[in-house]
């Protein structure tokens, strides 16, 4: 792929695209396609048994490109393309350019039904198609040899000709770049790829890398740095594959498991943001690391960053001090999108790469929520739709194409297990689905790493390799909803005591009572305390909600959709019987993954999207749920399961709720173990 290239080689133009470059004779034109960044897709290795990398000649005269195409021009089938053809089959015209090779100048037609693939972005549960349009491009180019009698430096000259090839005027230069590019110039002849980034049309152009010979590899990453977990992509930009995912635990964790206990780490330890940043970096450097060794790829081809987080993470990663998003007015150092030099905060890539952090929309709704509204696009539809982030701090997005409000709500970490007497982050051994049996209330509940549930025989021997060892947010969530569509607490969330004399499964717990739901070791039971912690972030997350809808002037929303990773888990159904979520058609309560991530691989793919959502943002109404005087009225409504004052008609046309239960309070007054139940009108 490096053989030097002269004048007299072919020329060859791939069209939609308008890419040209010189090939010697006999170059596959699969690779002189990649040589140029054209995307052709092919799984097969140039074996000619996918079929995918399928190319068309044009011929005739291109006087506007000086080429006369001809299919003399290319090789004739060979033994492989042939079988291809006998096999499979061939449209008329087709050929595939793992086995064709140039001959002579040639337009070739990269044709559109086979370029699909190359802009699908799987993600849970949906396929995601992004026009490419990536901040950078790879451009091979003849530079002049130096002449006395022009006495214009080689980078000039260099210059010169990716202006008259290419069209890139005005270009600036790494500075790293300078010392080496006579050097690179005189390796493979004066034939080099430049990497040229830029980003906005309105600003000038950089190259940012320079090779010698052709270079047909570019890549980028786009990273979510969560407060729980950090999750990236490793993605061609020539070709807008996923090339590579991983993800690792944000090793902030162990400076606070929450974002506002980082905070007051950094508050309360002269050199805690050092600290803090410096390790989240490094776990950013050993990601990169990882989807490198995964795929092959040198860190040194990747060109382009693009960075998603929330305020804190956000503030954390860029080495300013988080300490005024800890207080009121909770103001951002910088809300506006970022970019610069990646090398700049020692991320480990190629010098020349540039880094992009998207807008955060307001003091705790950062970048993250910018990439899931991005990606779900709340703004481009007229119907209207909840974005629900949730997390130990839920960031809330809804609106249409008129108006969109965003206001976060701090659930604290709950829903993530903290605060529950067993609760655990999701991994093998947790607890994930629990049913309740209305009538005898015992339980049955599934454990991840394990396919049966605990009634199918076998569970417990398939349970042997990872253990029974607490219950995962999503089962918090469903535990609680099937005790209360069952009976066993009241709308209120109080355990109903006298449900003690039916099953051995209410037990008491001091002044209170708790549920059994595993009678082993550990003993996992579900406390009083547990189902307040529950009720208290729900009910944090429901107010914000409620409050954004009072701001639209809605009754209802359309659309839910989940995002982020917990989201994923979720099971709509439990959701909405909790009162975690506004009443809607269960069908359209849906889970988007990891929409902050798509966002990121968005900006990352195409440089368009950047501006879309910085336009975006600045629209964006933000509201403050701790200045609203109606919140806290929101909030105690929301106490209730589903809530206190909100019918749930959608709900209840699909699930049967529980006739309304108030628990009386005994002598110790405390609305637990001294209770007894009434039941009053069923809700609905």
């Amino acid at each position: 792929m490096n053989a030097p290239v002269n004048s007299t080689d072919p020329l060859v133009l791939f069209m939609p695209s308008g890419k040209r470059g010189r090939f010697p004779v006999g170059t596959p034109v699969l690779d002189a396609a990649r040589s140029l960044g054209v995307y052709v897709e092919s799984v097969c290795g140039g074996r000619a048994t996918c079929g995918r990398c399928q190319i068309e000649v044009q011929e005739g005269n291109f006087a506007k490109h000086k080429i006369v195409s001809s299919l003399d021009h290319i090789s004739p089938k060979g033994p492989k393309e042939e079988r291809y053809e006998r096999v499979r089959g061939l449209p008329e015209g087709r050929r595939l350019s793992c086995s064709a090779t140039v001959q002579g100048d040639l337009v070739v037609d990269v044709p559109q039904d086979t370029v699909i693939n190359a802009q699908t972005i799987r993600k849970a549960a949906t396929d995601r198609v992004i026009e490419r349009n990536a901040a950078v491009q790879m451009c091979y180019v003849e530079v002049d040899e130096p002449d006395m009698h022009k006495p214009l430096g080689d980078l000039d000259r260099l210059k010169a000709v990716l202006a008259k090839d290419w069209g890139w005027k005005d270009l600036l230069v790494a500075p790293h770049l300078i010392p080496e590019v006579q050097k690179i110039l005189r390796k493979e002849n004066w034939a080099v790829t430049a990497a040229i980034h830029r980003d906005m049309e309105s600003s000038r152009p950089f190259i940012i890398a320079l090779y010698p010979g052709l270079k047909n590899e570019a890549y980028g990453i786009a990273c979510d740095i969560g407060s729980t977990t950090i999750a990236m992509h490793l993605v061609s930009l020539l070709s807008g594959r996923i090339v590579a995912s991983a993800g690792a635990p944000n090793p902030q964790i162990r400076f606070g498991e929450d974002v506002m206990s980082r905070v007051s780490y950094v508050m309360m330890n002269p050199d805690g943001q050092g600290a803090m940043t410096a390790a989240v970096r490094q776990a950013v450097n050993d990601l990169i690391g990882k989807v490198c060794a995964e795929s092959g790829v040198d860190r040194h081809d990747i060109f382009d960053c693009v960075f998603v987080a929330n305020p804190i993470m956000h503030h954390l990663f860029l080495g300013i001090d988080p300490t005024e998003l800890g207080q009121a007015p909770f103001a951002l150092a910088v809300s506006g999108a970022l970019q610069f030099w990646a090398h700049e905060i020692g991320i480990e890539v190629s010098r020349g790469a540039r880094l992009y952090t998207l807008p955060c929309i307001a003091g705790h709704v950062g970048a993250d929520a910018a990439g899931a509204t991005l990606s779900e696009g709340p703004y481009r539809q007229d119907r209207m739709m909840l974005l629900v982030d949730v997390g130990t701090n839920a960031e809330i997005v809804l609106g249409n194409d008129k108006h969109v409000v965003a206001a976060s709500s701090p659930t604290g970490p709950a829903f993530e297990g903290a605060e529950i007497s067993s609760g655990q982050r999701a991994a093998p051994g947790a607890i994930e689905r629990v049913r309740i049996d209305p009538e005898t209330f015992e339980p049955k509940y599934r454990v991840i790493g394990v396919d049966k549930w605990s009634d199918e025989e076998g569970f417990e021997e398939a349970a042997k390799a990872t253990g029974v060892t607490g219950i995962c947010g999503s089962a918090i969530i469903e535990v609680v909803a099937e005790m209360y569509l069952s009976g066993l607490i009241s709308e209120d969330g109080v355990i109903d005591g006298a449900l003690a004399a039916r099953t051995p499964r209410i037990i008491e717990n001091g002044r209170t009572f708790s549920y059994l739901l595993r009678d082993g070791q550990p003993r996992i039971t579900v406390t009083q305390n547990d189902i307040r912690a529950i009720q208290l972030a729900k009910a944090a997350l429901y107010a914000g909600t409620k409050l954004l809808m009072e701001k639209q002037g809605i009754e209802q929303v359309d659309t839910i959709r989940f995002a982020g990773a917990f989201g994923s888990f979720i099971d709509p159904k439990y959701a909405m019987v909790l009162g975690l979520i506004p009443d809607c058609d269960l069908a359209e309560v849906k889970a988007v993954g990891n929409a902050s991530g798509t966002g990121a691989l968005m900006a990352l793919l195409n440089r368009d999207h950047r501006r879309e959502i910085e336009h975006e943002v600045s629209k964006i109404e933000k509201i403050e749920t701790a200045l609203e005087p109606d919140f806290q009225r929101l909030f105690i409504n929301a106490m209730a399961l589903p809530n206190k004052v909100d019918a749930f008609p959608k709900l209840s046309e699909q699930v049967k709720l529980p006739p309304r239960k108030v628990m009386e309070a005994g002598a110790d007054g405390d609305g637990g173990s001294r209770r007894r139940g009434r039941e009053g009108r069923r809700r609905g």
